[in-house]
């Protein structure tokens, strides 16, 4: 499992840094978070083909996160595909693969299916999506695609979710005072019951992960995806053999959890598993300002990748335009206890992040400050 961060600026690319992408290598395919502008040619430089890609997933709507889609999708037809591409996104982003269909002139060899998921009220348009569902077969998915949704209705639902968060009338001081004496002094139940408004949306399932999305608190709706391997336990070779039987398929069949026969007894997988083993689980937060629903969303993450778009000197900046800073990003880390914090979404005017790097640091050891074209491994847990 590889994280390569293709861009890692924040609103406008610089000489260093592009617009926001990650690419994810895992499960024999590659997965996008994000797509700002200049994709494909930092997935050529990381020689990465975007034709592996059949999954994209949108935090929010802004152009820093959206622009290198259209692009990649040209490029896909101009190169034959035929696979299906599936995005993954808040709402609005049928209407913004509508529109891609639209936009110039070039011929459309493939089906994009585009899965709106509504953070706040837990529903995915077409309900969690598995993998047998990705195949291109789904005529419904394809009709919804097609139906989309007219300018009018898109600005209502917008707007609407715009006034339901209390987006951009944060006060900075009301707000971190609540987040603290909601961590430090709630104790575990009460904090559970507060979160139960923070719908979490499973989005997508198939036998190796499963990916969930959480609603964020940023200038416009905004989602963080959870990425879950599942694992098997250990299969006992000792013990099968010493239960009669013999290595060859029937291994296979109890590792996958299916009985076998020996003589006349039946032997089950439990009699031959070990206990259930934690799998990986990458969290990416999109763009959002420090918040709670995070604590519960990243818990034991293996990484957590965070915005961290400024230093603690422009907290308030942070705030007021639905960012956080690299150390509460770091308080974000400590608190959920992740393995690593990567941080990203760098402000154009760091050209030089050891600030940025040394105030999550102090509060969270174990992170590091994502540069373009980085190449992460994220290693299973010994158990």
């Amino acid at each position: 499992m590889e994280l390569i961060f293709l861009g890692t600026s924040s609103a406008i690319p610089t000489n260093y840094r592009n617009h926001s992408a990650i690419a994810l290598k895992a499960f024999g395919e590659i997965m996008l978070f994000d797509c700002g502008e200049g994709t494909q040619r930092q997935m050529a430089r990381a020689r990465l083909s975007p034709m592996k890609v059949d999954k994209i997933f949108i935090t929010h709507l802004h152009g820093d996160h959206i622009l290198g889609v259209p692009g990649i999708v040209q490029s896909m037809a101009f190169r034959g595909r035929l696979k299906p591409l599936h995005i993954f996104g808040p709402k609005g982003i049928s209407q913004f693969v509508e529109n891609i269909k639209k936009l110039g002139y070039f011929s459309m060899s493939f089906q994009i299916h585009a899965h709106e998921v509504d953070g706040r009220t837990g529903i995915c348009a077409h309900g969690p999506a598995h993998e047998q569902d990705l195949d291109g077969s789904d005529q419904r998915l394809e009709e919804e695609g097609k139906k989309g949704s007219n300018e009018k209705e898109l600005k209502r639902t917008l707007n609407e979710n715009f006034n339901k968060q209390d987006f951009g009338r944060v006060n900075k001081e009301d707000f971190d005072r609540e987040l603290n004496e909601e961590l430090n002094e709630k104790s575990d139940e009460e904090l559970n019951d507060e979160l139960k408004r923070f719908h979490e949306v499973k989005v997508l399932e198939n036998e190796n992960y499963t990916v969930t999305c959480c609603n964020m608190n940023h200038t416009v709706p905004d989602i963080a995806y959870r990425i879950e391997e599942k694992r098997n336990p250990k299969f006992l070779k000792e013990k099968a053999i010493a239960c009669g039987v013999k290595p060859g398929p029937d291994f296979g069949k109890l590792q996958r959890g299916i009985p076998v026969k020996v003589g006349s007894r039946t032997v089950k997988p439990e009699e031959v598993l070990g206990a259930k083993r934690v799998g990986r689980k990458i969290v990416y937060s999109g763009d959002t300002r420090p918040c709670k629903q995070m604590i519960r969303f990243a818990e034991n993450a293996s990484v957590l990748i965070h915005e961290s778009t400024f230093d603690s000197k422009n907290e308030s900046k942070a705030y007021q335009t639905g960012h956080s800073t690299a150390a509460k990003a770091a308080e974000i880390a400590e608190r959920t206890h992740v393995k690593k914090l990567v941080l990203t979404h760098i402000s154009t005017r760091y050209k030089e992040t050891t600030v940025l790097e040394k105030e999550a640091a102090d509060i969270f050891e174990d992170s590091v400050l994502a540069e373009d074209l980085m190449s992460l491994e994220v290693e299973r847990s010994d158990r």
